[in-house]
């Protein structure tokens, strides 16, 4: 809860903190996978669209490593510190857009977009989600790569009724899932507490919701959206996701 007593939205609490308790998650290892999978382009990657950015750890590391990037998040909290990081940048400075995923609007076209850490499974409605491969087909350049992970079926069951405790000295947060099958959503319900100054706490409270995907239907989406050449990996590995794979990894050319 805010100190208004009323639930926050997804990240506005969060993003503050999101770092601090992120740091296990090896971003360092994902980029690398990333410009593997930037190997199957069919044309060179110079500009890449990092959607659903958050904190903009991987547009700080793509960007270090030559990349322009174009970042879009729906989060006016995560954008802020995204921009914030940004800063002490060198080279091309990224570009930070407010938008929703369903909602891509860019000025041109991108070689290359990215969609790291299972952002895609937070669009609970399969409508948007063949929004957003329409979208994203429109704005990467023809035999440029879209490239995604989500979170699988598989992990979403084992998550089920499961508490969870991340913390640091100053951050400590509490969350709890529930997984209905029927809908294929998963619930978390966070509270984040965080040492002021003065040494008390304050906490906030967060719900965040994702959506299972079977592989096959967002095959189908993304070939209906005009992709092509779909293939999925297991997590930041060059094959095959195993059975009950936890993290799926997609990649796409778009079409002509």
């Amino acid at each position: 809860m805010s100190a208004a007593g009323r639930p926050l939205g997804a990240y506005e609490a969060l993003a503050g903190v999101y770092d601090a308790l992120t740091g296990d998650v090896g971003y360092q290892r994902r980029a690398d996978y990333l410009e593997k999978l930037f190997q199957r382009s069919r044309i060179p990657v110079h500009t890449v669209l990092d959607l659903a950015c958050g904190t903009g750890e991987m547009t700080a590391l793509l960007t270090r490593r030559g990349y322009e990037l174009i970042s879009v998040d729906s989060s006016p909290e995560m954008l802020s510190a995204a921009q914030q990081k940004a800063m002490a940048l060198t080279g091309e400075p990224p570009v930070f857009l407010q938008q929703s995923m369903p909602e891509l609007d860019l000025y041109g076209t991108v070689d290359a977009a990215v969609c790291c850490l299972d952002s895609l499974n937070y669009l609970t409605s399969p409508k948007d989600v063949q929004k957003t491969f329409e979208r994203l087909h429109l704005f990467i350049a023809p035999g440029g790569v879209l490239i995604f992970d989500i979170n699988s079926a598989a992990k979403f069951r084992s998550l089920d009724g499961q508490v969870f405790l991340d913390e640091t000295e100053d951050v400590y947060c509490v969350w709890r899932t529930e997984y209905d099958k029927r809908n294929k959503i998963c619930s978390y319900w966070m509270d984040i507490f965080t040492r002021r100054p003065d040494g008390a706490w304050n906490r906030a409270g967060e719900e965040h919701r994702q959506r299972a995907y079977e592989a096959e239907e967002l095959r189908t989406w993304l070939l209906d959206a005009g992709f092509t050449h779909i293939r999925t990996f297991g997590d930041c590995r060059m094959s095959a996701p195993r059975e009950n794979e936890q993290r799926i990894y997609f990649a796409a050319i778009r079409g002509k």
